[in-house]
């Protein structure tokens, strides 16, 4: 360790000048963008060490445990082994939104160290407000949001046995409406014999219930035999989970313990909810923590959440495009709504936006993108008329099912495709998924409202941005090795991210039946202007989206530039930075403040060549073009048997009559005759199997 002056290395790997001055934007030798790296350092010896000091000539100590990785460009020294302490970290990886993760574990002075990255600091360095510090001034849809994602996290944490993360009111930051985690902070396991955080054990060993938590920090319990003394490399291993804050709890948590913390802030809280909230905290005490009861909770809650976001205005304007890119003569992607208004086989559906990435090559992964967006285009038309009846919002859980059993729908459709051709393994064509559904939903005390929820459907690598004024805050999780791998506790997500498959896909609609498909299925409640981005990986790649966003989205908020001006805008860098690949972007422009009209360029924008941002139109045949815009077509229809999808083998208990109407057998045939028409005119050489040996499947 020690003091001095501290330079930033570039990043850029065939650069790595390391003389920048902290604060400058870019490399002084190849102008490439620096990378701020601000991680929150958790271990006794973090605390200690003093502001201006340089950690093993890399990390830099900015501010009490905010630490700045002066070589980001290099990747962290490995653990040679990753503690048991550790897995929670990498066991949560997929609610990267709200928690940290772990970065590096660093040894000072013998003592271990969580490096923890995506934590709640600004790009200067500063922690994020508390959430508790926050709250007395936030308007009432954001108080509630903010307890909304607090109950989904209690559920989520829970049986990982560090549910007490949502206790400590100094660990909870908040970045506008996202509630983020500083650290996670471990549950008390035994009412009898707790085992203490390591700060606890360093202030008082002598009350360190277990021995072991004493022994690394160079101390004995009074009771613990010396033979029980292990060596340096076993006892991390095992050591407690390491957590800033004092282990003050001695049961398990529960749900009371929750309703207290929240009824402290209940007295700050908007009028209108003070009295809802606490009858609300009174239920959660009074209720055993089961099924049932955490099912009553959240439709309370959600109740007032949306009763109150009914009351807020809602507009919403959406523009998607698709390019072939700059090296490619064929696209494999699909998006929903195209900006030039192409032909639909249903009407416009508002509020759905679709991404498709095809794989599988012209001759499958063109096939499969078509046929999820055009079966997913007519399922959600008679779904959204169906909620359009509904009385009153339906639970979030039913819709999350609902919209999960339409892709299982589009998943079975594609599969169906690849049996019927005799497709194996790797040559099985099929498609990524991300797509955002925006429910017309509203209360019988505001009929003509909207419940501003957000629904994300993801499966795959594409991605979904949330954009505002002031962050770029990423929604979802690629479904790629990198992240499998962390989930299975089998290494840190700095270390895989580095292997050249980290980012291969682990799944994909249509390479296997539903059943063995992973859903993911976010519902976000809308409180602020902002833009939701939706692409494929043909932007998302080389982190493109994180290092442009602000000029492209800054001025639409400020009614500087229109949404379709903006699409070009983005279209037009993929092909730049990423030409080697399509790409498909949708932009929704979500406005809840009264603002003036749009800027109206007149026509004279600067725009991106038409050239730049073509639609599916350009890399269809004529005669998918006829077939998929319903014109005549000389294909013989197959027979129903032939393309019907697999039935899932237990239904879903909680979807209302839309389903059954979604699986009668008219819907099926017609979605099934699609696929197969779709496949017959866009490769009609693919019917005949490929004599090659298929290669290996990726392992699950």
């Amino acid at each position: 360790m020690s003091r001095f002056a501290v330079k930033l290395q570039c990043p850029n790997p065939d650069c790595l000048y390391a003389e920048n001055q902290v604060g400058q934007v870019t490399c002084d030798r190849c102008r490439s963008p620096l990378t701020y790296r601000y991680l929150w350092a958790v271990g006794r010896k973090a605390a200690q060490l003093a502001v201006g000091t340089l950690v093993d000539c890399r990390y830099a100590v900015v501010s009490p445990q905010v630490w700045l990785d002066t070589q980001p460009g290099l990747l962290p020294e490995a653990p040679a082994q990753i503690p048991d302490s550790a897995l929670p970290y990498l066991r949560l990886h997929s609610q990267r939104l709200h928690l940290p993760g772990l970065f590096s574990i660093h040894p000072v002075d013998g003592s271990p160290i969580f490096l923890l990255e995506n934590a709640p600091i600004d790009a200067t360095g500063n922690l994020l407000p508390l959430l508790e510090s926050a709250w007395p001034t936030a308007p009432v849809v954001r108080q509630l949001n903010w307890l909304w994602q607090m109950f989904q996290l209690w559920q989520a944490l829970k049986p990982q046995g560090v549910s007490s993360s949502l206790l400590v009111a100094e660990n909870l930051h908040v970045e506008g409406w996202r509630l983020r985690l500083r650290e996670i902070v471990v549950d008390a396991s035994d009412p009898v014999d707790p085992v203490e955080s390591e700060a606890l054990a360093h202030t008082n060993p002598a009350k360190a219930r277990n021995p072991l938590v004493a022994m690394v920090m160079g101390t004995h319990a009074d009771h613990a035999p010396q033979a029980a003394v292990l060596n340096p490399p076993e006892s991390v291993a095992i050591l407690p989970l390491i957590s800033s804050f004092l282990a003050a709890r001695t049961a398990p948590p529960s749900l009371t313990d929750l309703a207290n913390l929240w009824q402290l802030w209940a007295a700050d809280a908007h009028p209108t909810i003070q009295e809802p909230l606490r009858q609300l905290c009174g239920l959660m005490r009074e209720t055993p923590e089961t099924e049932a009861s955490m099912r009553e909770i959240a439709a309370r809650l959600n109740h007032l959440l949306l009763t109150e976001a009914v009351k807020l205005p809602l507009q919403i304007e959406l523009a998607g495009a698709t390019t072939t890119g700059t090296q490619r003569s064929h696209n494999e992607d699909a998006c929903y709504p195209l900006v030039d208004g192409t032909k639909s086989l249903v009407p416009d559906i508002p509020g759905v936006g679709i991404i498709c990435d095809g794989i599988g090559g012209h001759e499958g992964g063109e096939v499969a993108s078509q046929i999820a967006l055009r079966s997913l285009q007519l399922q959600l038309h008679t779904w959204r008329s169906e909620l359009l009846a509904q009385p009153e919002p339906l639970p979030p859980t039913v819709i999350a099912e609902q919209l999960a059993g339409i892709v299982r729908v589009v998943n079975n459709l594609i599969a169906a495709q690849n049996d019927l051709q005799g497709r194996e393994q790797r040559q099985r064509m099929g498609t990524t998924l991300v797509m955002a559904v925006q429910p017309p939903q509203t209360i019988s005390t505001a009929p003509k409202g909207n419940t501003h929820e957000l629904y994300l459907v993801h499966v795959g690598d594409s991605r979904a941005y949330w954009l505002t004024a002031d962050r770029c805050q990423l929604l979802t999780v690629d479904d790629d090795v990198a992240s499998r791998e962390v989930r299975a506790g089998r290494c840190l997500y700095s270390q895989v991210y580095a292997q050249p498959n980290a980012a291969a896909l682990t799944q994909a609609l249509g390479t296997r039946e539903a059943d063995q498909i992973s859903i993911t299925v976010q519902r976000f409640v809308l409180d602020e202007d902002g833009i939701l981005l939706l692409c494929s990986d043909g932007l998302s790649d080389n982190n493109l989206v994180e290092q442009f966003w602000a000029s492209a989205t800054r001025p639409v908020l400020q009614d500087q530039l229109t949404l379709k001006t903006a699409l070009q805008e983005w279209i037009a860098l993929a092909n730049r930075q990423n030409g080697h690949d399509n790409a498909s972007i949708v932009l929704m422009h979500c406005r809840l403040s009264d603002a003036p009209h749009l800027f109206n360029p007149n026509g004279k924008a600067s725009l991106t060549k038409r050239s730049d941002a073509t639609t599916a139109d350009a890399d269809l045949t004529e005669s998918a073009k006829a077939l998929l815009y319903d014109d005549e077509t000389g294909t013989t229809q197959p027979p129903k048997a032939a393309v019907l999808p697999k039935q899932n083998p237990a239904p879903q208990k909680s979807f209302d009559g839309w389903l059954v109407g979604l699986g009668t057998a008219a819907l099926m045939f017609l979605l099934g005759a699609l696929g197969y028409a779709i496949w017959r005119e866009l490769t009609p050489s693919g019917f005949q199997p490929n004599p090659t040996e298929p290669a290996e499947v990726q392992e699950e």
